[in-house]
């Protein structure tokens, strides 16, 4: 990659440029393609990764074969976060559920390189901050607000981070994502097609 081009990622382009010039010959680009698996439960995480464009999905396995979204991450933040709070392993599955790219580095590589500056702890400590901040607001949501809604916030989150009207999503994926039968879906999916705000 070309020193000069600044990142789509929104953490690494907050870096002073020094910080970020020492940081790029360490990172490649990665492409990330709709379905695929990033990390299963109890991986090992040997890179993180920050999205240029498209959207992560981290999902909890519950009871019963169940799961459920419970993060989604796009250009705003970095999959992999369980490394910089000192843990080795993925407590998610996580999934890519839009196409795009991302930069990713090696793990090893990464924690030096939060050794050595300021700036970067910094942002992804408020990061943290904001992604924890995001999933309480997605508990609250769970328990009070009716399906209709919480697919509105959902395809909205989508659509913020794909920066376009249209993206792949099937009903059965949503239904995972929110944690709901299938058929919940389809009938809060005709309510919002019959008001002419999704097609």
């Amino acid at each position: 990659m070309s020193g000069n081009i600044k990142p789509t990622n929104r953490l690494l382009a907050a870096l002073p440029d020094k910080e970020y010039k020492r940081l790029l010959p360490k990172l490649e680009e990665f492409s990330l393609t709709y379905a695929e698996t990033i990390f299963e439960p109890n991986d090992v995480i040997r890179h993180v990764y920050f999205p240029n464009s498209g959207v992560v999905s981290l999902f909890k396995h519950v009871a019963r074969g169940g799961i459920l979204e419970v993060g989604m991450i796009g250009n705003e933040g970095m999959v992999g976060l369980p490394i910089f709070l000192g843990v080795k392993t993925s407590s998610n599955h996580v999934i890519v559920q839009g196409d795009g790219t991302a930069l990713r580095i090696k793990t090893e590589d990464f924690l030096k390189e939060c050794g050595r500056c300021n700036s970067l702890p910094k942002l992804l400590q408020r990061y943290t901050h904001s992604l924890l901040t995001e999933a309480s607001q997605r508990v609250a949501c769970t328990r009070f607000h009716l399906i209709k809604d919480r697919l509105v916030c959902l395809l909205l989150m989508m659509h913020d981070r794909m920066k376009t009207d249209t993206f792949k999503m099937t009903q059965e994926i949503l239904s995972k994502m929110l944690g709901v039968r299938r058929e919940s879906v389809t009938l809060s999916a005709k309510k919002l097609q019959q008001s002419e705000l999704i097609t």
